[in-house]
């Protein structure tokens, strides 16, 4: 009987590749072995494999010579690098050649087995308990969604992969709303990474949706049926976090009654994302970077450690690489997380998806309170939104949402049920208006215009059509505009000038300190 998966080891080193053989023949694989790249490569043009194991080091090259001859030919096998022991910039190297995993010298058999078992989507037939946990990486494959259609994608040119994945787009990206360019290529990534074991960091404003993204990493990976555990890393009291990740052992403490697993242990053949990593303290770094490193964890008041077979997904609005050099994170530890890095753009770069984003979550919004069907938002409703900075990012837009369905009583949300500034629209409105039904319409005059004499609005109007040469500044100018004449409208008053534009206190305090509009003490009354 064939076996059903079948292997190519590649190292120069006789004693070893024979061990790494034996080993996986034991485990029911049907293994080739080559000692140089242009030996494997020969090898690969007889037959196609399951999955490809290679040192780093080799007499004609390297093993990501090998990696990157395989990702540019498309072919389906999976990638496994040996790399010597603490050299990360190999792994980072391998893994963003497309490597599934990579494994560090001197290998761990048991280690050895379970990536490969992970790899090939395979449980491990271990007979130890420990063992069993290490291969439940092996999960099917997400259905209508395998690893091979993956690889068929990653192996195509970018606009091809974006046509491809239109078609049967999995329904974990179809959660991430929007067609814009900048969207497109968020979720063609994911397609990329999701289908090895590369960290992954995703970067972003609060309120973007990082935690969609981690999800759908998840859901199109063939970890897929396996835990998601989720942590929100600046949630944790210090004290708690060693025991919180890793777990402990009855009597390890004062109030450790029972055992109890950690993130890790929880996680165990799934993903595990920790959220707003930057938040983690120095010391709490240096233990997660061990535990990633050597893929186990030692629960308090335990003996030995445990070995732990997780994909780490973490995500921050920070930038970590401008705190490494202040000394509030490790330059190891960001090393290990940023081998990809997925961007999450802000809601303002991405205008053009506020009406499907809306439109998404009016719908669960009306979902969850009943509503049937979801109202709908006006164009004018629309394009009030378009112009708001939204500094909240898709948070922000989903409690506006909220707020608007709850207030408004028909099946369309008009601008006023949005609670933002309306001074703008009704400006336009009235300029509309002023110009009379012909300008209205887009009609062209059939003969002469009266003479007139220009007047100081004709001036003002000219002005205004014209553009500022420094837009930032325009802008601020007209807020602090509207905030005046707010302030003067209600005597001073802060609280009800902010109400009458949709502004709280706080946020009128803010905006009134970083635009120096400043009130005389007789007139600071909130």
């Amino acid at each position: 009987m064939t076996a059903p998966y079948s292997l190519l080891v590649v190292d120069d080193e006789p004693d070893l590749r024979t061990l790494y053989e034996l080993t996986l023949i034991r485990e029911g694989y049907d293994v080739d072995s080559a000692g140089t790249v242009e030996e494997a490569w020969a090898r690969l043009g007889e037959r196609q494999y399951s999955a490809v194991i290679t040192d780093m080091k080799l007499p004609d090259g390297n093993g990501l010579d090998l990696l990157r001859r395989i990702e540019a030919q498309g072919r389906p096998e999976k990638t496994l690098v040996i790399t010597a022991y603490g050299s990360a910039e190999n792994a980072v190297e391998a893994l963003k050649a497309g490597a599934f995993d990579y494994l560090t010298k001197p290998v761990d058999l048991r280690q050895f087995r379970s990536v490969v078992a992970s790899a090939l989507g395979r449980s491990l037939p271990a007979p130890g308990a420990s063992s069993g946990a290490a291969g439940a990486a092996g999960a099917a494959p997400v259905p209508g969604a395998g690893a091979a259609a993956v690889a068929v994608l990653a192996a195509l040119p970018a606009n091809a992969a974006s046509a491809a994945s239109a078609v049967a787009e999995h329904p974990a990206l179809r959660r991430l709303s929007g067609q814009s360019v900048v969207m497109q290529q968020v979720r063609a990534l994911i397609e990329r990474v999701a289908r090895g074991m590369a960290p992954v960091l995703v970067q972003g404003e609060s309120g973007t949706g990082k935690e969609l993204v981690a999800r759908a990493i998840h859901e199109v990976s063939s970890r897929a049926a396996m835990p998601f555990v989720a942590v929100n890393c600046g949630a944790i009291p210090e004290q708690l976090l060693e025991a919180e990740f890793f777990g402990y052992r009855k009597g390890a403490f004062t109030g450790a009654t029972e055992d109890r697993v950690g993130f890790f242990q929880a996680a165990q053949g799934g993903t595990l994302f920790l959220d707003e990593i930057g938040d983690l303290p120095l010391a709490m770094q240096s233990k997660l970077l061990r535990a990633i490193q050597e893929r186990s964890v030692r629960p308090i008041g335990a003996v030995a450690e445990a070995p732990v077979n997780v994909r780490i997904v973490s995500a921050t609005h920070k930038d970590l690489a401008a705190e490494v050099p202040e000394g509030r994170f490790r330059q190891d530890l960001y090393y290990r997380l940023n081998v990809i890095q997925i961007r999450m753009p802000p809601l303002r770069e991405r205008v053009d998806d506020l009406a499907l984003i809306g439109s998404a979550l009016l719908a669960r919004i009306s979902a969850d309170a009943g509503v049937s069907p979801p109202p709908r938002l006006t164009t004018e409703a629309t394009q009030l939104l378009s112009r708001h900075s939204f500094p909240g990012n898709v948070r922000e837009l989903e409690n506006l949402l909220h707020r608007a369905v709850t207030l408004t009583g028909g099946d369309l949300i008009q601008p006023q049920d949005l609670g933002l500034p309306l001074d703008d629209i009704g400006e336009a409105e009235s300029a509309a208006a002023g110009a009379g039904p012909g300008a209205a319409s887009g009609a062209v005059p059939t003969g002469p215009a009266p003479a007139e004499t220009p007047t100081a609005d004709d001036a003002t109007r000219a002005d205004a059509l014209s553009l500022p040469s420094d837009l930032a500044a325009y802008l601020d100018q007209v807020e602090r505009d509207i905030l005046m004449r707010a302030l003067e409208k209600y005597r001073f008053n802060r609280t009800a000038a902010g109400a009458s534009l949709g502004l709280s206190l706080r946020q009128m305090r803010y905006r009134m300190a970083r635009l120096g509009v400043q009130v005389a003490e007789q007139h600071g009354g909130d």
